[in-house]
C-alpha cells in the first residue's frame, strides 16, 4: 500500500502528488539513510575512552557494573553530560581548610589526673587479646590502656589478632615502636612486655572473658574488676570497640595521647611510607589519597549491587554466604540510603566536580577491586596520574613488608595521613581512624562523598549538563569536606571526632559557623559528661557492619583470581572458618 498524499504549498499554489511507493522498498530505503546517518556521526564523534562519562567497554565473561538499562541510559546522555578534558576550576582552598589555623589538638592530662604509681594495685594484671586488621586492632590498643585505667592495674602489651582472614603473625613490636608506647604513657598507665616469672616461670595463667560492646567504666567496674581481684590476671578477648565512646574528659584525652602520639610505627615502616610520601611529593606540589574500598568481600558484605547482572548476583553471593547470620538485604534501599561505597568512576566524578583537575596526582590504598582494570579504566581516565605503594616502590623495597598484610596496611595509612587530601569511599575502620587523626593534626582536608545525596543524583546525571551536576555535588557536599565544626561534638564514633582533644583560639574562631548546633555539655559529681547527642552508631554484639571490617587495606590493587568458577569455590570454602570466627561477634 502506497503513502498517503500530501500537500505542499507552492508559491504557485500548485498540488505535488507523491506517487505511490511499495512498503518493502520505502522501509529499505529509510533503513539505508539511518545506516548512513549513524556512520556519518561516528566519524564524527571521539572514541568512547576520552569521554570518561561514558561507560568503559566491557569484554565478555567480565565483571560488568553496568546493566543494559545503565549503559543505554548513559550513551544517550553523552552529549549533554560531558566531563572536562582538561584542569579544574578550583575553589582556593580545596586543598586545605581556612579555619583550620584556628584549631589545634589538645590532649593533656588535668591536674586533677592522678599519676598512674600513685593509683595502681599491685598483682593485678589486664591482658588484651585484639581482634581484626591493623586499624581494628589499633582501636582495641587504644582502649586496652583507658581500660588498664579504669581499672587500676598493670596493662601487658596487647597481643595482636594473628589468626583471622588476614593471617599476620606480626607481633605488637614488629608493627609498632614498643619501647616508646610503654615509656611515653608511663604517667598514665603501668605497661609490661610480659607477665613476671617467679622461679622460671610465669606467675599465673590468665582467666579469659569478654566484655560487651561500648562497655562504661561502671561496666567495666563492676564486670571486670571482682574477676581480677579474685584471679589476679584477667584477658579480654575479641577487644574491639569495647570501650563506651562517653568517657569521662581525662580518659578521653588520654584515649588521644595513646592513638596520636604513643602508638607509633616501627622505624623500618615509618621510614618506607614517608619515603612513598616523598616520591608522590616530588611527582606534585599536592597529592590526593583516596580509600577505594570496592573489594569483592566487603561488597558482597554490604549487600550492595552494582548493574552486573547475574554474574555478580552469583560471585558476591558465593562470598556473602561465608555470613550465616547475614539478613537478606535490599541493595536498592542500601544505595538510597547512602550505605554502599560509589564505584571509582563515581568517586573520580565527584572528585572532579569538587574541582580537582585532570592533571591532579592521586595515591591509592585498595584491596583487589571488584572487576579488576576494567572497573578502574574510568576512575583512570578521569584521573591518568594514579600511583599505589606498588607503582611507587620496587619489589624489593616492599619484600619486607608483602608478606605482612598489617605491615602493608601501615604503609597505606602513612601515605594517607601525610596527604593534602584524605578521600575515604565510606566509613570503615581505617578512615574512621584516619579522619579523627586528621582533625587533630590541624582539621587536614578529609572528604567522605555524601552517598545518600549523591545517590539521586547519579542516578539521573547524564539529564544534565556537566555544570549543573558539579553545582549539586558542591551543594550536597557541604558539611563533608573536613572542615572544623562540621560534626557535633560527641557525635559518631570518639576516634573520628576526638572532640574532647580539639581545642580553638576562641576569639579567631568565633566567627566561624557551625552547620550543626553545638553539643550542650553538664559535669555531674563523678566527672562524667552527659550531653544531649545522638545515639552511638556501632553494631551490637549481635550484629556486624561492614563498615566496621578492614577489607582493602593490606593487598595490592588488582582483580579477582584468575581460573576456574571451582577455584574460586575452593578459595572461598578455604577461608570460611577464619571470617566466621572474625564475625562471630
Amino acid at each position: 500500500m502506497g503513502f498517503q498524499r500530501r500537500r505542499h504549498h507552492h508559491h504557485h499554489d500548485r498540488r505535488w502528488v507523491i506517487p505511490a511507493v511499495p512498503a518493502t522498498y520505502a522501509l529499505s530505503v529509510a533503513a539505508l539513510l539511518l545506516l548512513v546517518v549513524i556512520a556519518f556521526q561516528s566519524l564524527l564523534s571521539p572514541p568512547l575512552p576520552d569521554h570518561p562519562s561514558f561507560p568503559h567497554p566491557r569484554r565478555p565473561n567480565h565483571h560488568s557494573l553496568l546493566n543494559p538499562v545503565e549503559l543505554q541510559r548513559n550513551v544517550v546522555g553523552a552529549d549533554t553530560f560531558r566531563v572536562p578534558s582538561g584542569g579544574g576550576s578550583p575553589v582556593s582552598d580545596l586543598w586545605d581548610s581556612k579555619q583550620a589555623k584556628y584549631f589545634y589538638g589538645c590532649s593533656n592530662a588535668s591536674s586533677e589526673f592522678p599519676k598512674a604509681e600513685t593509683i595502681i594495685q599491685p598483682n593485678r594484671y589486664l591482658m588484651i587479646a585484639t581482634s581484626g586488621g591493623l586499624n581494628q586492632q589499633r582501636t582495641g590498643i587504644t582502649d586496652a590502656v583507658v581500660a588498664a585505667r579504669i581499672l587500676n592495674v598493670t596493662l601487658v602489651v596487647p597481643k595482636l589478632d594473628e589468626k583471622s582472614f588476614w593471617k599476620d603473625a606480626s607481633d605488637f613490636a614488629e608493627i609498632f615502636d614498643v619501647d616508646w608506647f610503654i615509656s611515653s604513657l608511663s604517667k598514665d598507665v603501668k605497661i609490661i612486655k610480659q607477665l613476671p616469672k617467679k622461679g622460671g616461670k610465669r606467675i599465673g595463667t590468665p582467666y579469659t572473658m569478654r566484655v560487651p560492646r561500648k562497655c562504661t567504666p561502671k561496666c567495666y567496674e563492676t564486670r571486670v574488676l571482682p574477676v581480677l581481684l579474685k584471679k589476679h590476671i584477667v584477658q579480654l578477648t575479641k577487644f574491639d570497640y569495647r570501650l563506651s565512646n562517653k568517657l569521662e574528659i581525662d580518659l578521653q584525652k588520654l584515649r588521644c595521647r595513646v592513638n596520636y602520639h604513643a602508638l607509633r610505627f616501627t622505624d623500618p615502616i615509618q621510614e618506607m611510607g614517608e619515603g612513598l610520601i616523598h616520591r608522590m611529593k616530588a611527582k606534585s606540589k599536592h597529592f590526593i589519597a583516596l580509600h577505594l574500598r570496592f573489594e569483592p568481600d566487603m561488597l558482597a558484605f554490604s549487600g550492595c549491587y552494582y548493574g552486573g547482572g547475574e554474574k555478580e548476583r552469583t560471585e558476591l553471593g558465593a562470598i556473602r554466604k561465608r555470613w550465616k547470620t547475614l539478613h537478606t538485604s535490599n541493595p536498592d534501599k542500601e544505595r538510597k540510603h547512602g550505605k554502599c561505597p560509589l564505584t571509582p568512576e563515581e568517586v573520580g566524578l565527584v572528585l572532579r566536580a569538587l574541582g580537582f583537575g585532570k592533571d591532579v596526582h592521586i595515591y591509592v590504598a585498595s584491596g583487589e577491586v571488584y572487576g579488576g582494570e576494567e572497573t578502574l579504566a574510568p576512575l583512570k581516565a578521569l584521573f591518568p596520574n594514579f600511583h599505589s605503594k606498588e607503582t611507587l616502590a620496587r619489589k624489593e623495597e616492599l619484600a619486607p613488608f608483602a608478606g605482612f598484610s598489617s605491615r602493608m596496611a601501615a604503609l597505606d595509612f602513612i601515605v594517607c595521613d601525610g596527604s593534602d587530601v584524605f578521600v575515604t569511599n565510606n566509613n570503615g575502620n581505617m578512615a574512621r581512624m584516619l579522619a579523627g587523626r586528621r582533625r587533630y593534626f590541624g582539621h587536614k582536608r578529609t572528604i567522605r562523598p555524601n552517598a545518600k545525596k549523591l545517590y539521586s543524583l547519579f542516578l539521573n546525571r547524564t539529564s544534565m549538563t556537566w555544570d549543573a551536576f558539579a553545582s549539586k555535588v558542591r551543594t550536597y557536599q557541604k558539611g563533608f569536606m573536613g572542615e572544623p565544626k562540621e560534626v557535633r561534638p560527641g557525635r559518631g564514633e570518639f576516634h573520628e571526632n576526638p572532640s574532647t582533644c580539639i581545642c580553638e583560639n576562641s576569639k579567631e574562631a568565633s566567627g566561624i559557623t557551625s552547620r550543626i548546633e553545638p553539643k550542650v555539655e553538664i559535669r555531674n559529681g563523678k566527672g562524667y559528661s552527659s550531653s544531649r547527642e545522638t545515639t552511638e552508631n556501632l553494631p551490637s554484639d549481635e550484629e556486624s557492619d561492614w563498615r566496621d571490617l578492614d577489607y582493602g587495606e593490606n593487598t595490592p590493587l588488582g582483580s579477582l583470581p584468575s581460573g576456574t568458577d571451582q577455584e574460586h569455590d575452593l578459595l572461598i570454602r578455604s577461608e570460611v572458618p577464619d571470617l566466621e570466627e572474625m564475625l562471630s561477634d
